[in-house]
């Protein structure tokens, strides 16, 4: 048996999309979006997609501090109560995970196999980062800000806490949140309780949850999940660039009824209204979303936008007649990206944004 804390990785690629007991033991621990809930402008808290990467720290609200540490020429701590006293807004901000498409992948990296269903929309509550940033003064030195999260644990033998990045630009431009609550509630502790950071329009591994300190750095960040996950690579040597703005993309409502085993679904004949929603990274609008019916390709018609940073909705208006059909959509964003029709894998099987397919058998 490989040591998972010395080193020894356990990750060998597995094939033909075949699940070994990490993978169902990562699927078991976290859980996708319910896609009828895509109806919704807003997804509910306990429909939302989850993915914690170590264990869900259990912080108490009234005793946490966070800390804006490292090249700022006026470091302090803030509690939550000082916290919930600044400035609140709230954003409707469309989430996805950088693994969302990944199970459609052979052979493949060991890690959490999604479908589509890594995605959701919330009303996040908190107050703005920059301002807090400025109020601490970063040196003139300064060229990036880490975010360091209470979760421990090990990755390829390499204890570390999460942490991610952002440049100076980055953490100043991307209307970035301090969020302590989710549609209205405080934050759950599965969804970063009490202080989180929502990146909007970038996937969602830059959203640090139960966040402990904010660091000024005068060198770029090497931290694990910064420098060695959440990359494009075409090979373990590759170095990489690094994943940030969500890619064009769109999901439908499953239409009919489930098959228990194979999600195949089951209409009846007749004019069906099929919905759905798509989105694409920093407060990009929809310009277009198609509807496919066994590789034909017809025009959706789209319904509004919940936010800027937030899904728009779609639908169309199909005439179902008996047989078998797969269902596909696609969208194109305002600068004309479009969804591809087959994915282009990377090492780690990240943003995969390749048309939603379902296959729909239609009776009488």
């Amino acid at each position: 048996m490989n040591n998972p804390f010395a080193g020894e990785t356990s990750q060998s690629d597995t094939i033909d999309g075949l699940y070994d007991d990490a993978e169902r033991s990562l699927a078991n621990r976290n859980s996708g979006t319910l896609l009828e809930t895509l109806s919704l402008d807003v997804t509910p808290i306990g429909a939302h997609y989850l993915l914690t990467h170590f264990d869900t720290p259990i912080i108490s609200r009234d005793e946490h501090v966070l800390r804006f540490i490292g090249d700022f020429d006026k470091p302090f701590d803030i509690s939550m109560e000082e916290l919930l006293g600044l400035p609140k807004v709230t954003l409707p901000v469309t989430l996805e995970c950088a693994g969302n498409g990944r199970v459609g992948m052979s052979p493949r990296r060991h890690s959490m196999p999604w479908g589509y269903e890594a995605v959701g929309t919330s009303e996040w509550t908190g107050t703005l980062l920059w301002p807090l940033i400025a109020e601490a003064k970063a040196k003139r030195s300064v060229v990036e800000f880490s975010f360091t999260g209470a979760d421990f644990g090990y990755d390829k033998g390499v204890g570390h806490f999460y942490g991610r990045s952002l440049t100076l630009k980055q953490a100043r431009d991307l209307d970035i949140l301090l969020v302590y609550e989710m549609n209205g509630q405080p934050l759950l502790p599965q969804h970063g309780s009490p202080i989180r950071l929502i990146v909007p329009g970038w996937y969602g591994m830059a959203s640090v949850k139960w966040l402990t300190d904010i660091r000024a750095l005068s060198e770029p960040y090497t931290g694990f999940q910064q420098v060695q996950t959440y990359r494009y690579r075409k090979s373990p040597e590759d170095v990489g660039r690094p994943i940030t703005e969500i890619l064009v993309k769109s999901l439908m409502v499953p239409p009919g009824v489930p098959d228990f085993v194979t999600r195949d679904r089951c209409l009846r004949a007749g004019r069906a209204r099929i919905e759905g929603r798509a989105w694409s990274g920093a407060g990009k609008d929809i310009s277009e979303v198609e509807f496919g019916i066994n590789g034909k390709w017809e025009k959706a018609r789209i319904l509004g936008k919940v936010g800027k940073y937030a899904w728009t909705k779609w639908v169309f208006d199909w005439d179902a007649t008996p047989g078998q059909y797969i269902l596909q959509c696609r969208a194109k964003d305002e600068l004309g990206c479009q969804q591809p029709i087959k994915p282009t894998w990377n090492l780690g099987g990240f943003r995969n944004n390749s048309p939603h397919s379902i296959n729909v058998f239609v009776k009488n």
